[in-house]
């Protein structure tokens, strides 16, 4: 599923910057990276179901493996992890509403702070 008109598509923001905002909101960049693209998961649990809210970016300026890259991002999408296959992110999948609306208020809460560190 994606979240089209976030706002935060075609923001940009320094790695730095953008790795500490997306740790504070819960999302993870760990190894999901390579030198013009970065990926943040939120993973949400609910009852025996995993699911992922997904950002992702790709450098305009500098590469990713130095923190002073400039990141612009793209639309966000949320997935559903299938064991062993990996996670879905197609428009056939049914999520709850109680997270597409966790994730709309994240995703809100994204658009803010990035305005903030853009000003």
């Amino acid at each position: 599923m994606k979240f089209e008109n976030t706002g935060i598509e075609n923001q940009t923001a320094e790695l730095s910057d953008l790795d500490e905002l997306m740790e504070n909101l819960g999302f993870v960049r760990a190894g999901q990276w390579d030198y013009e693209r970065v990926t943040y998961d939120r993973k949400f649990e609910i009852k025996n179901d995993v699911y992922y809210l997904r950002v992702q970016g790709y450098a305009v300026e500098g590469e990713v493996d130095s923190r002073y890259a400039l990141i612009k991002l793209i639309t966000p999408i949320l997935g559903k992890h299938y064991y062993p296959h990996g996670v879905e992110y197609g428009e056939g999948e049914n999520f709850p509403t109680s997270l597409i609306n966790q994730c709309q208020t994240l995703l809100e809460k994204l658009k803010s702070e990035l305005t903030k560190i853009n000003a």
